[in-house]
Protein backbone atom coordinates (compact mmCIF):
# COMPACT_ATOMS: atom_id res chain seq x y z
CA UNK A 1 0.00 0.00 0.00
CA UNK A 2 2.82 2.35 0.90
CA UNK A 3 4.52 1.78 -2.46
CA UNK A 4 1.30 2.58 -4.33
CA UNK A 5 0.84 5.85 -2.44
CA UNK A 6 4.50 6.73 -3.01
CA UNK A 7 4.21 6.16 -6.76
CA UNK A 8 0.98 8.19 -6.83
CA UNK A 9 2.72 10.98 -4.91
CA UNK A 10 5.58 11.10 -7.44
CA UNK A 11 3.17 11.14 -10.38
CA UNK A 12 1.17 13.94 -8.77
CA UNK A 13 4.35 15.95 -8.17
CA UNK A 14 5.34 15.66 -11.84
CA UNK A 15 1.82 16.57 -12.98
CA UNK A 16 1.79 19.56 -10.64
CA UNK A 17 5.07 20.83 -12.07
CA UNK A 18 3.79 20.44 -15.63
CA UNK A 19 0.45 22.17 -14.94
CA UNK A 20 2.15 25.07 -13.15
CA UNK A 21 4.59 25.55 -16.03
CA UNK A 22 1.76 25.48 -18.59
CA UNK A 23 -0.01 28.41 -16.96
CA UNK A 24 0.34 31.79 -18.55
CA UNK A 25 2.26 34.13 -16.33
CA UNK A 26 3.52 37.69 -16.43
CA UNK A 27 7.11 36.45 -16.26
CA UNK A 28 6.84 34.11 -19.20
CA UNK A 29 7.36 30.63 -17.66
CA UNK A 30 7.53 28.27 -20.65
CA UNK A 31 5.54 30.64 -22.80
CA UNK A 32 2.92 28.01 -23.49
CA UNK A 33 0.02 30.09 -22.21
CA UNK A 34 -3.04 30.49 -24.38
CA UNK A 35 -3.04 33.51 -26.66
CA UNK A 36 -6.01 35.82 -27.25
CA UNK A 37 -6.68 34.57 -30.80
CA UNK A 38 -7.04 30.90 -29.90
CA UNK A 39 -10.35 29.06 -29.91
CA UNK A 40 -10.32 28.83 -26.10
CA UNK A 41 -10.55 32.15 -24.34
CA UNK A 42 -7.66 32.92 -22.02
CA UNK A 43 -10.02 33.35 -19.10
CA UNK A 44 -11.59 29.88 -19.40
CA UNK A 45 -8.21 28.24 -19.99
CA UNK A 46 -6.80 30.10 -17.01
CA UNK A 47 -9.61 29.05 -14.74
CA UNK A 48 -9.32 25.43 -15.97
CA UNK A 49 -5.59 25.35 -15.26
CA UNK A 50 -6.12 27.06 -11.91
CA UNK A 51 -8.73 24.50 -10.86
CA UNK A 52 -6.56 21.64 -12.11
CA UNK A 53 -3.59 22.99 -10.16
CA UNK A 54 -5.66 23.27 -6.99
CA UNK A 55 -7.00 19.71 -7.33
CA UNK A 56 -3.58 18.19 -8.04
CA UNK A 57 -2.00 20.19 -5.20
CA UNK A 58 -4.68 19.01 -2.75
CA UNK A 59 -4.18 15.38 -3.81
CA UNK A 60 -0.40 15.79 -3.51
CA UNK A 61 -0.74 17.14 0.04
CA UNK A 62 -3.12 14.31 1.00
CA UNK A 63 -0.74 11.64 -0.32
CA UNK A 64 2.22 13.29 1.41
CA UNK A 65 0.41 13.34 4.75
CA UNK A 66 -0.73 9.75 4.32
CA UNK A 67 2.86 8.67 3.58
CA UNK A 68 3.97 10.38 6.77
CA UNK A 69 1.28 8.61 8.78
CA UNK A 70 2.15 5.23 7.22
CA UNK A 71 5.86 5.60 7.94
CA UNK A 72 5.26 6.72 11.52
CA UNK A 73 5.25 3.10 12.70
CA UNK A 74 8.80 2.52 11.46
CA UNK A 75 10.36 5.23 13.65
CA UNK A 76 11.47 4.51 17.19
CA UNK A 77 10.88 6.87 20.08
CA UNK A 78 14.43 6.62 21.43
CA UNK A 79 17.17 8.96 20.40
CA UNK A 80 20.33 7.81 18.67
CA UNK A 81 22.36 9.69 21.27
CA UNK A 82 20.72 7.63 24.03
CA UNK A 83 21.71 4.42 22.24
CA UNK A 84 25.33 5.59 21.94
CA UNK A 85 25.46 6.49 25.63
CA UNK A 86 24.08 3.06 26.57
CA UNK A 87 26.75 1.37 24.46
CA UNK A 88 29.50 3.39 26.15
CA UNK A 89 28.19 2.48 29.61
CA UNK A 90 28.15 -1.23 28.77
CA UNK A 91 31.82 -1.43 27.93
CA UNK A 92 33.93 -0.44 30.94
CA UNK A 93 37.24 -1.12 29.21
CA UNK A 94 38.51 1.04 26.38
CA UNK A 95 38.49 -0.59 22.97
CA UNK A 96 41.65 -0.99 20.94
CA UNK A 97 41.14 0.00 17.32
CA UNK A 98 41.69 -2.81 14.84
CA UNK A 99 44.33 -2.26 12.19
CA UNK A 100 43.95 -3.53 8.67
Amino acid sequence: MENFVLILNIILAILLIIVVLLQKSEGGALGLGVSQDSYISSRSAGSFLTKTTAIIAALFIITSISLTIMSKEEFSSTSILEKIEEDKEDSSEPEIPKSD
